[in-house]
């Protein structure tokens, strides 16, 4: 049973000969991270502070201002970085938060939860691709609901820049879409997200401009409650043979999907992001897991899709949370769309869709021993999406590809209060177009997680032992097509693994809290720019007790 334990769980002091025996951490250094900083181009720039504010009771309550680019700054603009920085002291949950200009969403995090001397911590994002939105004044919303009274009193104390990068010598303009539109619902006063139960879906009416050539869709998708660990959530039945169990239904499969016009045109499996409060909060201090402070969004190629969207009548674009789910997923996105500029209108349709309504997908429990039940998930898809555009070059065809495996294995003992998950998540999707046969391009992705919980009630009273282990990366490669065999141009691995324990006994009193955690991120790169980390770059943290160990940056092959 994956349990979130609260900061405030933490609150008291070791009184005990047991307690002064084994380890309580209570205060720990600022967060770390292994991962690259965004690089910065040496031109001139601007810095605008689109943002301070303290959120404390903040639900429905989000901060609402207007980011306008700075004259001085006019561009064209060669990179454009936000920067997220906060600081925290008390008790609190670990919180959601996001970032919308113009109604996109253009930054998603999470909180690191506080120590009662209080941590700061710094955040950045490159958000160049928005820059079509960012050359004119557009709303601003920030959203990171929190809670403030005698048991949570960390008030999260937030400044958001906006920084802006000429454009010069050596650092040409960024390369975007011509057009961005959001798909959420926020305007200029709300947060745009949208939360949705099993069954729900979110639509958004777009006309698309009539010379559109090109469409890719951008989807933030996150899962809360008991969505909050999917990967470890049993089969429907197998809560119903075992209903004193109180774990979480709908299976651990999940995948969101996109449709245009009510018909299923992509589909990506999500990352399994673990908050820095769960399992247990000792986990994740310092280093927090994978996607907690830059939780990267999901791409949906639509491009085969364009020729039908480009013909002046408004059209649906729907997402769809995963089938099956118990609890609420916060989803939105932003279309990115590219135009051609020697047509007024280009036209076309559709050629092929293999996508089936759900995936391949089988489950089975066995129980190997007495009081030990093994739950085996596997699930697989393969399609095809393929449409055409008549644009100024002449017919253009486009193809999306997409192969991916999962497998999940979940060892339940102990009535249901020990869990072990190995999860395995992997795929590619491939596109390619009639113009260029021989550069077609894939994407893939890899996202292993192996968690193990246990947690011990006390047989007295109101006390409990935590135990938990966790061990997530990710993968993500980028390959070009080179005759019959492909390339590989991009790679990055993300890897963070993490143990931490918690009691605290029937007075309440803690008797242990520790942790201890660490982050490899590398990254190799056959593209490099003057500016973006070239080549290689590997660093490697590690964390006990709270406080960073060793720091190092290692070579590529290190």
């Amino acid at each position: 049973m994956l349990t979130i334990i609260a900061a405030a769980l933490i609150t008291g002091l070791p009184g005990s000969a047991a307690a002064a025996s084994a380890p309580v951490e209570i205060n720990y250094q600022n967060p770390a991270s292994a991962l690259p900083p965004v690089s910065r181009p040496a031109t001139p720039h601007c810095t605008v502070t689109a943002m301070q504010h303290d959120f404390a009771n903040s639900y429905g309550q989000p901060f609402v201002g207007t980011l306008t680019a700075p004259s001085a700054c006019p561009g064209p603009w060669s990179k454009v970085v936000l920067d997220w920085s906060g600081s925290v002291a008390g008790r609190q949950y670990d919180r959601l938060a996001g970032v919308w200009i113009g109604g996109a969403e253009v930054f998603r995090t999470s909180t690191p939860e506080p120590d009662p001397a209080g941590i700061s911590w710094h955040v950045d994002a490159d958000i160049s691709r928005f820059i079509p939105l960012l050359r004119t004044a557009q709303p601003l919303v920030v959203d990171l609901g929190n809670i403030v009274n005698d048991t949570y009193t960390g008030i999260y104390h937030m400044t958001l820049t906006v920084t802006y990068y000429q454009a010069g010598h050596g650092y040409p303009a960024a390369s975007t879409a011509d057009q961005v539109v959001p798909v959420s619902q926020g305007g200029t006063t709300s947060a745009g997200w949208w939360s949705l139960t099993g069954g729900q879906s979110a639509t958004q009416t777009v006309t698309f401009p009539r010379n559109l050539s090109g469409a890719t869709l951008e989807v933030f998708a996150r899962g809360g409650g008991c969505e909050e660990f999917w990967y470890t959530n049993v089969p429907d039945a197998y809560n119903q043979a075992h209903p004193s169990y109180g774990l979480c239904g709908g299976g651990p499969y999940r995948e969101v999907r996109v449709e245009v016009d009510g018909k299923l045109a992509g589909v990506a499996q999500p990352f399994p992001a673990i908050y820095s409060g769960g399992i247990s909060p000792l986990m994740w201090r310092p280093i927090m897991s994978v996607d907690s402070l830059r939780t990267q969004p999901y791409a949906i190629d639509l491009t085969p899709f364009a020729g039908l969207l480009s013909d002046g009548q408004p059209h649906q674009i729907t997402l769809l949370p995963p089938t099956g789910i118990t609890d609420v997923w916060t989803m939105d996105g932003t279309l990115f769309l590219t135009t051609d500029h020697h047509a007024a209108h280009t036209g076309g349709g559709l050629l092929t869709d293999t996508i089936s309504a759900e995936p391949t997908l089988s489950s089975a429990w066995t129980t190997p021993s007495t009081g030990t039940d093994v739950i085996a998930t596997t699930a697989s898809r393969d399609w095809t999406v393929s449409g055409y555009v008549n644009t100024s070059r002449g017919r253009v065809v486009t193809t999306v590809r997409q192969h991916m495996t999962y497998s999940n294995t979940d060892t339940v003992t102990q009535s249901g209060f020990a869990q072990t998950v190995v999860q395995k998540d992997s795929g590619y999707t491939q596109m390619s177009t009639s113009e260029h046969h021989s550069t077609g391009t894939r994407d893939g992705w890899s996202y292993p997680i192996t968690v193990t919980s246990v947690y011990q009630p006390s047989s007295t009273g109101s006390g409990f032992l935590v135990q938990g282990n966790a061990d997530v990366s990710r993968t993500e490669t980028t390959q070009v097509a080179l005759g019959d065999d492909w390339l590989t141009t991009t790679k990055a691995n993300d890897r963070v693994t993490a143990k931490g324990v918690l009691q605290r006994d029937d007075a309440g009193a803690v008797v242990q809290a520790d942790g201890s955690d660490a982050e490899d991120y590398s990254s190799l790169s056959a593209q490099a720019t003057a500016f973006d980390n070239a080549g290689c770059y590997h660093h490697r943290i590690e964390a006990d007790h709270g406080y960073v160990t060793s720091d190092r940056y290692l070579g590529c092959w290190g």
